[in-house]
């Protein structure tokens, strides 16, 4: 070793690290606008909204992006990616349009645009929809690149009646989607005329406005919604009711419309997963998209470093810490990570593979709550101190 009269200072870089949570509040918009500014929504192109205003004022009158803008932007500025696609000749051609491929050249067009989105614009949208564009064919697609995605749908659910939309939701099994009817009636400014005002816009808008206040472990339900005047359909709604019509569509995952003494609401905490199944509750199954994502990409910083046991516990204490700061914001129940000795065989340290265990719990919503209600004649037993307090 040379000499040196002197200091030598060496830098270490281990330790655990902070992961920070992914944003939830990104929604991805696949819609129509044949008088949009070409510059502004190039068609096919996923583009990214930071001045939802402003976007509005190039989006036109025609088609569907106009409108489903205007429905998010009463409850929220988020970002918002878009891709613009066009109207097709019939139903099928516009279906095969907002489904969109992958060229020869490698663009992805239409919805699949979106997987596209995270590498050009540097978001990754994680609300998505299709407002007034949805069919079976429509939403069946966007729930596979929602996946891809890590992200969740929210859908019209097909029918003019209660029946007709339970019918259709039979169609579905995904917890990466949630299906809700009927439409609103807003008033629209370019047409001077209360229209109608598509379900899902105003889906994306609340539920990023949600994201932003509170986070994604609060669901959709009972939230005060601005900017309607209506709804498409009568939907009968008691909270003691169980045979309402409302109700009947809770039961059936399908997220519904309701009018209290206090305006408009959303009314349902339903996926489209079976009803036993763990992620039945949208809330649940943003939590753990929330948390998958971030920790696939917080944990970039690991890869490729040598694999020693202070590595792993660095990896181990940095999940605790992030799970820490769910459960204390309130987002989780608990949540633990540790190192499973039985998952990491001697031969699969060697081959540079490390397995690290972790569980969580999710608040589900208090969907149900019961008040028992008893008539007593014991408090007659004070009457006579109850008229000494009187006097």
């Amino acid at each position: 070793m040379a000499f040196k009269h002197g200091i030598t200072l060496t830098e270490v870089n281990t330790g655990s690290r902070t992961l920070r949570a992914v944003s939830t509040a990104v929604i991805g918009l696949v819609a129509t606008a044949p008088d949009a500014d070409p510059a502004a929504f190039p068609l096919n192109r996923p583009v990214l909204i930071t001045d939802v205003d402003t976007a509005i004022g190039k989006a036109g009158v025609g088609g569907t992006l106009g409108h489903s803008l205007r429905a998010i932007a009463d409850y929220s500025r988020p970002f918002i990616v878009v891709v613009r696609v066009e109207e097709g000749e019939d139903a099928e051609e516009t279906d095969a349009n907002v489904i969109g491929t992958t060229l020869p050249s490698g663009q992805k067009t239409g919805m699949q645009a979106l997987l596209a989105a995270e590498a050009q614009l540097g978001v990754k949208p994680k609300i998505l929809g299709t407002p007034g564009l949805e069919t079976q064919a429509v939403t069946s697609a966007l729930v596979i690149v929602a996946k891809r995605l890590r992200g969740f749908v929210y859908a019209r659910a097909l029918g003019a009646t209660t029946a007709a939309a339970i019918a259709y939701r039979a169609n579905f099994s995904q917890r990466e989607l949630m299906l809700l009817m009927p439409d609103f009636i807003a008033f629209d400014v370019a047409s001077a005329a209360n229209i109608t005002s598509d379900v899902a816009a105003r889906a994306m808008g609340v539920r990023a406005m949600i994201d932003e206040t509170v986070g994604p472990h609060k669901t959709l339900s009972n939230v005060t919604l601005d900017g309607v005047i209506g709804i498409t359909s009568d939907i009968h709604w008691d909270i003691e009711d169980a045979t309402s019509e409302a109700n009947l569509l809770n039961a059936k995952e399908i997220t519904t419309i309701i009018r209290t003494d206090a305006g408009f609401r959303f009314w349902g905490n339903r996926t489209c997963a079976p009803t036993d199944d763990p992620f039945a509750f949208e809330s649940t199954t943003r939590v753990a998209q929330l948390i998958g994502d971030t920790m696939v990409k917080g944990m970039l910083w690991a890869i490729d470093k040598p694999l020693t046991p202070a590595l792993a516990r660095d990896i181990v204490e940095t999940i605790n810490g992030f799970g820490r700061d769910l459960v204390a914001a309130g987002v989780l129940l608990g949540f633990n990570c540790w190192f499973a000795e039985e998952s990491n065989s001697v031969n699969s340290l060697k081959a540079g593979k490390l397995r690290i265990d972790y569980d969580y719990t999710v608040p589900p919503p208090l969907e149900e709550l019961g008040l028992i209600q008893r008539i007593t004649d014991s408090y007659f037993g004070d009457f006579a101190s109850l008229m000494a307090g009187a006097a």
